[in-house]
């Protein structure tokens, strides 16, 4: 560990430090417990990445329901991404499937995701143009 590094460590926040090292022992206790720290603190990063995935993809979704686009394929991407983690968002993804259409497996049919995708784009295309071009 680096100088500059150590210092930086021992600039933390209290609670900062006690958030990380809770955060770090939750990973530790977790279905896949870690074997190390540092495996522990990737886990964690990897967990806040997800959630911050789908929560951003949830909010575009609903964001999309009131302009052009797939508003509730990109709410259901964004539940998928999060149930991993949040035992709600499995609850809520199955709500949202029921209103999409489906075939009789129960897909999703390609031509409403690229339907709902040149839709978009050409929403956005149009206002694009109408804002910046004409």
């Amino acid at each position: 560990m680096t100088a500059d590094h150590e210092d930086h460590e021992h600039h933390k926040h209290p609670r900062l430090e006690r958030l990380e090292e809770a955060a770090i022992a939750a990973e530790m206790e977790s279905g896949h417990p870690e074997d190390t720290v540092a495996e522990a603190k990737r886990g964690v990063i990897r967990r806040v990445a997800r959630m911050t995935a789908g929560f951003l993809l949830v909010g575009l979704g609903l964001v999309l329901l009131v302009l052009p686009g797939p508003g509730l394929i990109v709410i259901a991407s964004g539940l998928l991404i999060l149930s991993v983690d949040v035992p709600f968002a499995a609850r809520m993804l199955e709500k949202v499937r029921a209103r999409l259409p489906a075939d009789e497996h129960g897909n999703v049919p390609k031509r409403v995701i690229f339907g709902g995708l040149a839709v978009t784009v050409v929403a956005v295309s149009a206002s694009v143009w109408w804002t910046f071009l004409r």
